[in-house]
Parts: C-alpha cells; sequence; structure tokens
C-alpha cells in the first residue's frame, strides 16, 4: 500500500510538470458586446517567447493603436512564469456579430494558433455621465473644427479652410494619426505649413479650451453652385484624469483612443455676374496690376531686347492667362518665357506673373508696339476692371532697309522700277541628267580601313588578357567584393528611401537598411555586431568626431521610432538629407 502511495504521488508530480511545460497560446478581449461607439481591446499572450507573429486580418473592424507589446518576468516559490502579450485597440466599422480569427506564432519550431473570438457590435451606447468615466470625459473634452473663412465665395475667390483641435485643460493628447484626408474636388488647393505645432489659449462655445492648428489650406473654387469639403477624420490618443492617484498624492492618468471628425462642410459658390463682362476677360480675380516694359527703346539691327509682360498683386495668379503680345511681321520674335514668384498666405496668392520675349529686329526703323490690356474681376468693388499699357516705339538706328512693300512700318515700294519679264527659255541652259565620274577612285585593298580591320583583333587579344586578368583578380578578392556589394546596397537602399519619401514604413526601413549597409561597407562589421554601442565604440576608434557619431546613433533611434509616430514629409525629406549627409562626413573622417 506505501509503494502505491509513492507510484500515485510520482505520477501527479510528472502530470504537474508536462502541464507547467504546455504552450499556452489564446487571445482575450476587453468585452465580448459593445457599442459602435465603443473601443474594443484584443490581447493574444503566450507563457513562452515564439517568433513569427502573425495577427489575423480584423475584419469589419479598424485597428486604431497596436500592435502594443509587454512582456512579464516572474519567479515566486522557486516557479518561474513568462508571458507576452500583443495588445490591439480596434474600432467597429458597423453592427453585427463579427468574428475575430486566429492568430498564430512559432515556438520552438511549431506553429500554434488561437481559437476564434466572436463579439458582439450593436447600437451605439449612452455613455453614463460619470466625471471618472474614461469614455464619456474624451467625448466631451476633445474637438475638431473646420474654420472656414467665407462660405458663399465668388468663382475663383479664395476662401481658408483652417483645422483646430480643440483639448479642455484637464484633458491631455499624447499622440494623434489621420485617419482620413479631406480631398478637395472642385478646388484649387494650397496647403500652408504651419511650422510646428503651438499651443494656444481660445474659447470653444464659450469656454476656456486650449487648441492647436494641425493644417491650413487655401481653397479656389473652380465650379459654381453647391459644392462639398470632404472632412478630416484623426485618431487621437486622449488622457483622461481618474479617481485614483499615485504614491505621491499626484493624478493617474487613464488612456483612450477616441476618432474625431471635423465633419463635412457646403460651399456656396457664386458665378461670375455676365454684366459688363469683357470678351478678352481670361479668368482673372483679385487687385492687379499690369504692365508692358521693355529692356531697351533703342538698338541696332540683329541685337534683341527683352519685352515683359507682367500682371502683380493678388488673387488667382495661377489660372488665368496672360495677354499676348502684338508685333510687326518685320520683327523676329521668340517663344515668350514664363516666370512666376508666387507665394500663397491665408487671404490667398500674392506676388507676380510674367511672360518675357525675346526680340530680334532685322532692319533699320521705327516700330510700334501697340498698347495691350488686361481685364480682371475686383472683388472690393465686384466689377470688372481694365488696365491698359502706353505704346511703345522700338527705335532701330542702324541696319540694313527693308523695301519690301509688305510692312506698313516701312517706305513704299519704288514704283519706277521696270518689270521684269520671262520666256520659255530662261532655264534653257539647266542640263537635267548628269554623267558624273569620280576623279580618284578609292580601292579598299591595301587601304587603311583594310590594314586596320586585319590588324585590329591582334591588337585586342592584349587588352583581354589584361582585362580577365584583372576580373579573376577581382572574383578572388572575396573580402573586398562583400565591400563593394554592401556598398552597392547602402546606395541602392538610399535611392529606394528617396523614391519612398511620403510613404512613412517604406522609407524608414530603406533608410535603416541603407545606413546598416553602409557601415558594415566601410567598418567590415557582421550585422551580428549591429547594435548601437558597438557602433559607436568602432567610430570612435576609428577617429570619428564624436557629434558625428552622435548624429549617425540618433538617426538610427529615429528611423526606429518614427515607423511608430506621426510623421510629416518634411520630416521624411530633412531625415534623408541628414543620413546622407553624416555618411559623406564618415566617408572623409574614417581612418
Amino acid at each position: 500500500m506505501k509503494n502505491l502511495k509513492h507510484i500515485w504521488l510520482l505520477l501527479l508530480v510528472l502530470t504537474s510538470s508536462m502541464a507547467f511545460a504546455q504552450v499556452k497560446f489564446e487571445a482575450k478581449v476587453s468585452k465580448t458586446k459593445l457599442g459602435q461607439n465603443e473601443r474594443l481591446r484584443v490581447d493574444f499572450t503566450m507563457n513562452k517567447d515564439g517568433d513569427n507573429f502573425e495577427s489575423p486580418d480584423f475584419e469589419n473592424f479598424q485597428v486604431i493603436g497596436g500592435p502594443n507589446t509587454s512582456v512579464s518576468n516572474s519567479w515566486l516559490n522557486g516557479a518561474h512564469s513568462y508571458a507576452k502579450t500583443y495588445s490591439y485597440f480596434l474600432a467597429p466599422q458597423k453592427q453585427g456579430r463579427f468574428t475575430i480569427k486566429s492568430a498564430s506564432i512559432e515556438i520552438q519550431g511549431v506553429t500554434y494558433k488561437t481559437k476564434a473570438v466572436t463579439v458582439q457590435v450593436t447600437n451605439a451606447v449612452k455613455r453614463p455621465n460619470d466625471p471618472y468615466n474614461v469614455e464619456s470625459v474624451a467625448s466631451e473634452n476633445i474637438h475638431l473644427v473646420a474654420e472656414i473663412s467665407k462660405g458663399n465665395p465668388y468663382l475663383n475667390e479664395a476662401i481658408t479652410v483652417v483645422y483646430k483641435l480643440y483639448v479642455s485643460p484637464n484633458t491631455g493628447v499624447s499622440n494623434w494619426r489621420e485617419l482620413e484626408n479631406p480631398r478637395y474636388n472642385d478646388f484649387w488647393s494650397q496647403k500652408i505649413d504651419t511650422k510646428g505645432l503651438r499651443i494656444q489659449n481660445g474659447k470653444y462655445k464659450g469656454e476656456d479650451y486650449r487648441y492647436v492648428v494641425l493644417r491650413k489650406t487655401v481653397l479656389y473654387p473652380q465650379k459654381t453652385g453647391k459644392l462639398e469639403i470632404e472632412p478630416l477624420k484623426l485618431d487621437i490618443t486622449v488622457e483622461v484624469p481618474t479617481n485614483r492617484r499615485d504614491i505621491f498624492g499626484g493624478m493617474h492618468m487613464a488612456q483612450t483612443n477616441r476618432t474625431v471628425s471635423a465633419g463635412s462642410r457646403t460651399i456656396n459658390v457664386k458665378p461670375l455676374p455676365e454684366e459688363g463682362k469683357p470678351d478678352d476677360f481670361t479668368g482673372a480675380v483679385g487687385d492687379f496690376k499690369f504692365n508692358v516694359m521693355t529692356s531697351k527703346s533703342e538698338l541696332n539691327a540683329s541685337e534683341s531686347l527683352r519685352v515683359t509682360v507682367e500682371v502683380t498683386g493678388k488673387g488667382n495668379l495661377k489660372l488665368f492667362q496672360l495677354p499676348k503680345l502684338t508685333l510687326p511681321s518685320s520683327l523676329e520674335v521668340y517663344e515668350p518665357e514664363h516666370n512666376e514668384s508666387i507665394r500663397t498666405y491665408l487671404g490667398g496668392m500674392q506676388g507676380s506673373i510674367a511672360d518675357g520675349y525675346t526680340i530680334v529686329p532685322q532692319y533699320k526703323g521705327k516700330y510700334p508696339i501697340p498698347s495691350i490690356s488686361f481685364t480682371y474681376f475686383d472683388l472690393e468693388s465686384e466689377t470688372y476692371k481694365r488696365v491698359s499699357s502706353g505704346e511703345i516705339i522700338i527705335d532701330v538706328i542702324e541696319g540694313p532697309v527693308n523695301t519690301s512693300s509688305g510692312d506698313d512700318n516701312l517706305a513704299a515700294a519704288n514704283n519706277n522700277k521696270k518689270e521684269v519679264t520671262f520666256n520659255n527659255a530662261q532655264f534653257a541652259f539647266i542640263k537635267t541628267k548628269a554623267n558624273l565620274k569620280p576623279i580618284v577612285a578609292n580601292n579598299f585593298f591595301k587601304s587603311t580601313a583594310f590594314w586596320s580591320s586585319l590588324l585590329s583583333p591582334f591588337l585586342l587579344i592584349p587588352l583581354a588578357l589584361v582585362y580577365r586578368k584583372e576580373k579573376e583578380k577581382r572574383n578572388a578578392d572575396v573580402f573586398g567584393n562583400k565591400i563593394r556589394k554592401a556598398d552597392k546596397l547602402a546606395k541602392r537602399y538610399l535611392g529606394e528611401a528617396k523614391k519612398a519619401l511620403g510613404h512613412k514604413d517604406t522609407f524608414y526601413i530603406a533608410l535603416e537598411k541603407a545606413l546598416h549597409n553602409y557601415l558594415k561597407a566601410k567598418l567590415q562589421i557582421e550585422t551580428s555586431d549591429f547594435s548601437k554601442e558597438k557602433i559607436e565604440e568602432i567610430l570612435i576608434e576609428r577617429e570619428v568626431n564624436e557629434p558625428t557619431v552622435k548624429e549617425f546613433i540618433s538617426i538610427l533611434e529615429h528611423c526606429e521610432l518614427a515607423r511608430y509616430t506621426p510623421i510629416t514629409n518634411v520630416e521624411m525629406q530633412q531625415d534623408y538629407e541628414k543620413a546622407a549627409s553624416t555618411i559623406s562626413i564618415i566617408d572623409k573622417e574614417i581612418q
């Protein structure tokens, strides 16, 4: 009986050990039933570390956060426990009963999958009026507003859309990203650089708020009638105070994700009045000045001068055509060169546009450039206005005299000239057939071309031997080939990074690979040695200046962080230029 007890005890210990060693990989959701305006957290948890984690596609949900990774290691009474979790935050796209499919991971060469989880999405729920309810506080204290300067502009009149994010004083925002960008159909648009986010104080519905200006856009409507401006939609990580405090007495802040939208706006665009519209009106709307200028008024024949037709002022400068010059036919005129000097402010475009004509007179005389006019619609008086240039005389002092009667600006042809008469035999001396023979016959045999083609193969044999020897030597240089290959990869990835500007993830992956391959080529270190401390140590040993080393390390760190934070196209361009500049400096300093 005593031996039987020992056997049962041994079996119990073995069973417990097997159970303890068993791999667990499961999916957990924060709730199985939620409203369409609520958020769902999904955790994929394992008790052993693994590789090649693959999440499901989360069909019918939008991923607004994650994956966030957390790892837990603990020892209790000599027993070790491990847990690793991948967390996602989801927003339901519609109502219904949906299944979150399986995730997979590879642990010790075996692939494990979680069980599918089913959740029910109902109508939007009314959140309780609780001052410490995170969702409720976030919804009431975060607002995205689109402020439009004018709701009923004229066709081609500038209006401004300013997007402001209002945040109450007791709420914070730690991160945000754009879910939907507004598309300005039927508008000419120009985004204005905000040069960083500056926190300002203001009022929202009569209450004190802080706000930041996220973007400013100038629009010129290109159609009349009701035009819609699509909404800007953001996903925001909101920090909300709770009724809990930390050990120092400070308020504990809870985080939640909230989607905010500026809402669509409708603009009623008025057509320009038909009454008084000039026939030569080309669509200019604003306040303009018009001028025609010449680089010189006196010159000699075959010299050149430049005539500039210029419009300056404020309005839709890029959206209309300049009037054309009308010149005498005896002046040689080249295609005009178009120049623009325009800046876009909140009030619209300001600056100048000009067409520059290069003119070369062929004959002596005085040539008038007739007056030309420019018409535009003045928004202040709401009337059409015409501005005309004065007549300009070009005086060609020296040169041949044109005796042609076809030009109105020159003297009439001499009427006393005798008329030339022709007869049928005037071209009789011209032969219509020729019997031509070469004076000297060129034979190919024993010519220079003959000897060159005969001897060139023998002359190329030594060059081919030298080329083959150099190629074999290069192929045998395994270490050098590795360096050249890595250097080519660095250049290729820098090129790929440049092509990917504007696509954040692709850009920073290519930029990081380019930096790594450059180091592999220059420092002769393997990929396994790529730790920041190792890189910094080797660069300093190779006598690279410490500021340059710090800059290189900071670029690598920024490549890792930038994939998880909002980054603008301007910042991506700056990172690319910074990486190229740092590589160039290291190339010069490395020993």
